[in-house]
């Protein structure tokens, strides 16, 4: 069989294991790999080949790599949008554990409180957000 008809197959199953587990890495080595039939088939030695592979998987990796730092840049901005909002102290659930209920948005949130805790009625502001907690203090976030 022609080197091409390898590569390429090598290709079609990288792909195909790709679309099992959801990784951007195989689809990359599989596109890589078409890039190397693609060398055979034009007739270039197998070192050519290998290097058009490697090549090709090389600046793969690196956009692959940069566009997944642009979308853990994104998650970071959206996770922040509530970050330094003011909240309304309605109540306490547990003051010693600083966990206590709160007036965000026209709807009461669950809250941790750090720093100074005062009775209800007062102030706070939001310093970060996990899931569906709000981690508020009396002082407003930098």
């Amino acid at each position: 069989m022609e080197h091409y008809v390898w590569w390429a197959v090598a290709g079609i199953g990288l792909i195909i294991v790709e679309m099992l587990s959801g990784t951007l890495i195989l689809l990359v080595l599989g596109l890589a790999a078409f890039g190397g039939a693609l060398a055979a088939w034009l007739g270039a030695s197998f070192a050519v080949q290998a290097a058009v592979a490697v090549a090709l998987a090389a600046v793969g990796m690196l956009v692959a790599s940069s566009l997944k730092k642009k979308k853990s840049a994104a998650d970071k901005i959206s996770d922040s949008l509530d970050v330094g909002h003011t909240v309304l102290l309605e109540s306490w659930v547990s003051e010693a554990d600083g966990v206590a209920k709160v007036r965000y948005r026209n709807a009461t949130w669950d809250a941790r409180v750090t720093g100074t805790r005062t009775p209800g009625g007062t102030v706070f502001y939001i310093v970060a957000t996990d899931g569906n907690t709000l981690h508020i203090s009396s002082t407003k976030a930098q």
